[in-house]
């Protein structure tokens, strides 16, 4: 037998038996030939039952396989003549789509399948996974502890800008141009001349409430304040504060006293002692520091007392005429008193954690401690 016009000679009849189905289209390929083998295949695709997942996968394998039927089809574009193979191009990449689009659909299919199958298997009636629960930052805890404290003595809460002026940051609070807080080693300038910076305390928002004028005036404020300090397991850069300021009539130093004495004992407890040192503070007169008996050793002595067996834990003292005058108000007629504590120490000494880099990490490890607080 003898193939025209394909170069291979003559062979034998059972030679092509041999060769296999696809093998002799090879060499008796003409584009007639081509068209009915991709619709017998076409015929094939469309008769495929493809009813679960084992089944799709020999689907593909047998069509679209590294050895499958498309890619041995596809390579008898070079048995094609010159002149026709643009038209077969396009009947092969055509039963190609036809092939792969069909694929997609049984796909689709079994997915869908799959998904509902699974969703009927499982039992709606079943408690489902516990999903951690998160609580709020033990500072947070502990600033609003201290806000539910004085709010029942009558104070409320005012609160600031946290880029501040010189006027509300140093000079109104009577503090010199000398004064070692005004250096740039202690405060963070953003510009000079004007003076704006991030506040070193919250008493800046002390003095746009005395500013206003409306007294009486009994205010507390929480907010964040910043110093440039070196970052320790004792200080850091950042931290929080609460200060407090009653402006009034007749306000004197026993009220201050009794009103520290009720934080203290509904922050730490009725056994805790407490006791007044005199200090100075440029915007108070007089001024005094407030310690605490120590709640980790019990007053014995230990590294965080410094073996004193007492802890400060805020300053206070009688607000300064001269402030009270920078304000607009008459130091004659009104008296007042303010204190200020750091957060980060009443929450130290609550919990007993020795570093205060903890509080601004975000180790899970450290705040998971606290899911169980509100």
């Amino acid at each position: 037998m003898k193939l025209e016009g394909t170069g291979f000679g003559e062979f034998q009849a059972n030679d092509t038996v041999k060769l296999g189905y696809l093998a002799a289209c090879r060499y008796l390929c003409s584009m007639e030939s081509l068209i009915k083998l991709i619709e017998q295949h076409r015929s094939e695709v469309e008769q495929e039952q493809v009813t679960n997942a084992a089944s799709l996968e020999a689907f593909r394998i047998k069509y679209l396989g590294t050895k499958g039927l498309v890619k041995n089809i596809m390579g008898e574009m070079k048995h094609v003549a010159p002149e026709n193979k643009k038209e077969a191009g396009l009947l092969l990449n055509d039963f190609k789509v036809f092939v792969e689009s069909s694929f997609a659909n049984w796909q689709t299919v079994i997915g869908n399948g799959a998904e509902t199958e699974q969703a009927n298997a499982l039992d709606a009636g079943l408690p489902g996974y516990p999903l951690p629960l998160g609580s709020r930052h033990p500072i947070s805890i502990v600033r609003n502890r201290i806000i539910h404290i004085f709010q029942r003595l009558g104070f409320s809460v005012a609160e600031g800008p946290e880029i501040e002026d010189d006027w509300h940051n140093f000079s109104a609070l009577n503090l010199p141009e000398n004064h070692p807080a005004r250096d740039m080693q202690d405060t963070f300038y953003i510009t000079q001349n004007p003076d704006w910076l991030l506040r070193t305390h919250t008493s800046s928002v002390q003095i746009r409430e005395m500013e206003k004028g409306q007294l009486p005036l009994r205010i507390i404020c929480p907010g964040r304040v910043y110093r440039n300090e070196t970052i320790s397991a004792r200080a850091h850069c950042f931290f929080h504060q609460v200060e407090g300021l009653y402006i009034a009539e007749d306000v004197s130093f026993a009220d201050l006293k009794q009103t520290l004495y009720f934080f203290v004992q509904e922050m730490f407890g009725k056994d805790v002692q407490v006791r007044f040192r005199p200090s100075y503070f440029p915007f108070t007169e007089p001024s005094a520091e407030m310690d605490i008996s120590c709640l980790i050793c019990g007053g014995t002595g230990c590294s965080v007392c410094k073996r004193t067996g007492w802890v400060e834990i805020l300053g206070c003292g009688m607000v300064h005429p001269q402030v009270l005058e920078n304000c607009g108000i008459d130091s004659t007629k009104y008296t007042g008193f303010a204190f200020g504590m750091g957060i980060e120490r009443i929450t130290m000494l609550s919990y007993q954690v020795k570093d205060l880099r903890l509080f601004s990490e975000n180790d899970q490890r450290f705040l998971q401690q606290f899911t169980h607080l509100v």
